[in-house]
């Protein structure tokens, strides 16, 4: 299987890429940096520029799927600047890809699957969410992913199989939220905010990276949940992450008010609930490794339970 990935270099897109030379699959990448293209066995980078709609058409060369992880990050304060970035990001590089495809043959492509996010549920405490939720959350990453959604619905165009993949809160010690959120309390410094009683739907950066192969594996369309079968709230979370690093928590919650006021807007991902359900995937046969906070916390922090005392031979079973 040759795969073509958008987003390679990025935290999700570095895991797949591990799996994908790990499983024997061929992967060509684009990117927008001519430094970071090589031309390795199995392994070949493209240029592209998503902002003028540039693309080099050999990256679809014995191409069998496509896998779109291109996007800016949306943890970096949300200046409207930096909001048209987030939203024109995920347009310009899946309306790219689009005008690339309408120029080559496709017959051999049989799956293209993109991320989205969970952040299109609305926020609340009480609901469950599933692939089947209709409404839209009011905040500015509702109206993102809302956007970036319609985008991919375009690809059905084509004959192969489009997918989804709403991404929830991705577990990995190598970057994203959970070193960011492990810094404080390691300094004796960490909290939950707010209540805590906000829904954290979290999955492990290797078991979406999985998924992902399995959608392209399996041919499977429509809309899938990237979380786990076991969210949290934050105040779980949180007293988790310090079990794990054997960490004291004695600081009282961190209010809205004080993270608005150093975050602003962006602020709003600390403090949203979403629940959201991984019964879909698992119903098409898809095994998570890491189904409990706890399992996906010490594996991220390897290292550090060691230290601490965790047994070490207990732990090769969740690597």
């Amino acid at each position: 299987m040759q795969i073509l990935i958008t987003g390679a270099t990025g935290l999700v897109g570095n895991e797949l890429v591990r799996l994908c030379k790990e499983q024997g699959f061929g992967v060509n990448y684009l990117t927008t940096s001519k430094n970071k293209i090589v031309s390795e066995e199995n392994y070949n980078g493209f240029y592209w520029n998503p902002n003028t709609g540039e693309i080099d058409l050999n990256c679809f060369k014995g191409v069998s799927a496509i896998i779109n992880l291109a996007g800016a990050s949306i943890s970096k304060r949300w200046t409207p600047k930096y909001k048209k970035i987030i939203l024109s990001s995920r347009i310009n590089s899946l309306r790219t890809l689009q005008k690339g495809l309408a120029q080559v043959e496709t017959a051999n492509i049989s799956s293209f699957v993109s991320a989205s996010a969970i952040g299109i549920y609305p926020n609340s405490l009480t609901n469950f969410y599933t692939e089947d939720e209709k409404n839209v959350d009011k905040s500015f990453l509702g109206e993102v992913v809302e956007a970036w959604e319609k985008e991919i619905d375009a690809f059905q165009k084509f004959d192969f199989k489009v997918s989804k993949i709403r991404i929830g809160l991705v577990m990995s010690a190598d970057g994203g939220a959970l070193p960011e959120m492990a810094k404080p309390i390691k300094y004796y410094a960490g909290a939950a905010f707010g209540s805590g009683m906000q829904w954290q739907s979290w999955i492990h950066i290797t078991d979406l990276a999985r998924q992902f192969l399995y959608l392209v594996e399996h041919q499977l369309q429509g809309v899938y949940n990237g979380v786990g079968p076991n969210p949290v709230n934050n105040t779980k979370l949180v007293k988790e992450i310090a079990k794990v690093l054997d960490k004291p928590l004695f600081l009282p919650n961190v209010p809205q008010f004080a993270m608005k006021a150093i975050l602003g807007e962006m602020s709003y991902l600390l403090f949203a609930s979403q629940r959201v359900s991984s019964k879909k995937i698992e119903e098409e046969g898809f095994i998570f490794h890491f189904p409990n906070i706890c399992r996906a916390l010490e594996n991220n922090f390897l290292a550090e339970t060691q230290e601490n005392g965790v047994d070490a031979v207990q732990k090769k079973e969740y690597v």
